[in-house]
């Protein structure tokens, strides 16, 4: 032996944490028990999901097991083994078939009459890993060594396969989370679809888009209800540096005040009652990318000045912690509300407004979009043909001169809703042109459907699915409400009696 055990295993703690190939590890710890053991031949298995044991590492045996599995109740030495928590020792005459039986790599023979034979199963607490096995050709070879020794070797050994099981898990679900992260991205900018017209407003708006994007500027976007503003956030971040990063959304009307310190900004375990475990907040979950606050004319006073914190000091704390985080995000806000009238009847904090209105954005509502009602109906079309999944479905020419004549106060969301709506009714119909008369939303100058499945959705005279009818109702009573209120949710709510988060994720639901 050309070192002591000592040396051999402060070898083996040393190169466990050395970076190497998880091959390599296996490899080392099998050179090592070859120094310090009189054996001629040594294998290391691990148990695989179908309880097979799967060879790592082989000194002294043909690459041949490399390749092989092999199951126990196929090999009885190997089974017994696993089922001892004691090293095992073979009796030479032992009519037991050996595994290796014509597997050494210097056997030109094919068989081996007589040879020493041990080994050891391996242990991670009470969960079986593997199997350590070691062999000799000369007879009485592993008299002299201890099961004690044997027995470290093979703690050893389950360690090596704990640790690199741990860590193939890490790298695995690390891979698995860069692979979902970047899913949540790319549908993010499917489901953001894209901005579409061909008017000198859109035209005007695309350019500043362009313009802002590359820059680390806020960006606070106005807007009817309806617009696109969403659209357009997606598209600055679509179109910046920080396009690989998520983009991360918090409706600020759908916050509930009690919870959305911790929403924005993270807590800690023990905090309040139900915070169970430390938790991230939006903004950190965002660094790095872009935060998009939408509906921020909603965010509570004091919220607002713990938004302001963050702007001015790039740095977040958790709800209960003593320390902060620093963080680089983006910011994106977006509002249907009047922000300088907020400011001027204190509704909102001017100091606040002035951080988040570095680069404005106006969206323009559809009706001064000069020309961009039939872009948009051809745009919608080829989605209402791909969810109907039918081949041909336009729009009748007298039907785009009604919809060019409303005033969309629900603008680009409005027209879509009526759009599918109206598909539906011609679908129904049978009919590949949607009419005037497909269209039943308070329009002016339609005229009456004439078709025998046409009744008051109140009062049906045909069958229909009750949850549909229902949400069907609610759906148009809450984008009634909505108008009569601006576009503004808690507004709507209050119209509606209901709570503004519960009304939110209603719509939501709905499609609004």
């Amino acid at each position: 032996m050309s070192q002591s055990i000592e040396q051999v295993l402060l070898n083996i703690a040393v190169n466990l944490n050395a970076h190497q190939p998880t091959y390599q590890h296996y490899q080392k710890l099998l050179d090592a028990l070859q120094q310090v053991l009189p054996c001629d031949a040594s294998a290391l298995f691990i148990l695989d999901d179908a309880q097979n044991l799967v060879p790592v590492a082989i000194n002294g045996l043909s690459m041949a097991v490399l390749g092989r599995k092999f199951a126990p109740h196929e090999n009885p030495r190997l089974e017994m083994i696993m089922q001892s928590r004691l090293p095992v020792r073979f009796p030479e005459n032992s009519s037991l078939p050996d595994p290796f039986d014509g597997l050494l790599s210097e056997d030109d023979e094919g068989s081996i009459d007589v040879h020493s034979c041990m080994g050891c199963s391996l242990y991670v607490e009470e969960a079986l890993v593997g199997v350590l096995t070691i062999d000799a050709l000369a007879s009485g070879a592993f008299k002299k060594v201890t099961d004690e020794t044997i027995a470290t070797f093979a703690a050893l050994a389950a360690g090596i396969v704990r640790n690199i099981s741990l860590f193939d898990a890490l790298e695995k679900a690390n891979h698995q989370q860069r692979s979902i992260n970047q899913l949540l991205i790319d549908e993010a900018r499917d489901k953001g679809g894209k901005l579409v017209g061909v008017s000198p407003q859109i035209v005007q708006l695309r350019n500043s888009i362009k313009m802002v994007s590359q820059s680390n500027y806020a960006v606070l976007i106005s807007g009817e209800t309806g617009t696109g503003k969403e659209l357009v956030a997606h598209e600055v971040h679509a179109q910046s540096r920080r396009s690989d990063k998520p983009m991360v959304y918090v409706n600020c009307a759908a916050l509930p005040e009690s919870i959305a310190e911790s929403e924005l900004f993270g807590h800690v375990k023990g905090a309040f009652t139900g915070a169970n475990s430390n938790r991230a907040g939006k903004f950190e979950l965002a660094d790095g990318g872009t935060i998009f606050l939408d509906e921020i004319g909603e965010l509570p006073i004091l919220l607002q000045a713990k938004l302001l914190r963050v702007i001015q000091q790039g740095e977040v704390q958790r709800v209960g912690a003593d320390h902060n985080s620093f963080i680089d995000v983006r910011i994106i806000a977006a509002t249907n509300r009047d922000l300088h009238k907020e400011v001027e009847e204190q509704r909102f904090r001017s100091d606040l407004f002035h951080r988040l209105n570095v680069f404005p954005i106006h969206v323009p509502p559809l009706r001064e979009r000069e020309g961009d009602i039939a872009v948009l109906v051809g745009h919608i079309l080829d989605r209402i043909r791909s969810q109907f999944q039918i081949k041909t479905l336009h729009l009748h020419p007298r039907a785009l001169t009604l919809l060019e004549k409303q005033p969309w106060l629900g603008n680009v969301r409005e027209l879509e809703h009526s759009l599918m709506r109206a598909g539906l009714h011609a679908v129904q119909d049978q009919d590949e042109l949607i009419k005037p008369q497909h269209f039943t939303s308070e329009f002016v100058d339609i005229p009456k459907r004439q078709h025998s499945s046409q009744s008051s959705l109140m009062m049906p005279n045909e069958p229909i699915a009750l949850r549909q009818a229902v949400e069907t109702y609610q759906k148009q009573l809450i984008e009634h409400a909505l108008k009569k209120n601006d576009g503004v949710w808690a507004k709507a709510a209050k119209f509606l009696q209901v709570d503004r988060g519960n009304l939110y994720k209603l719509g939501k639901k709905l499609g609004l």
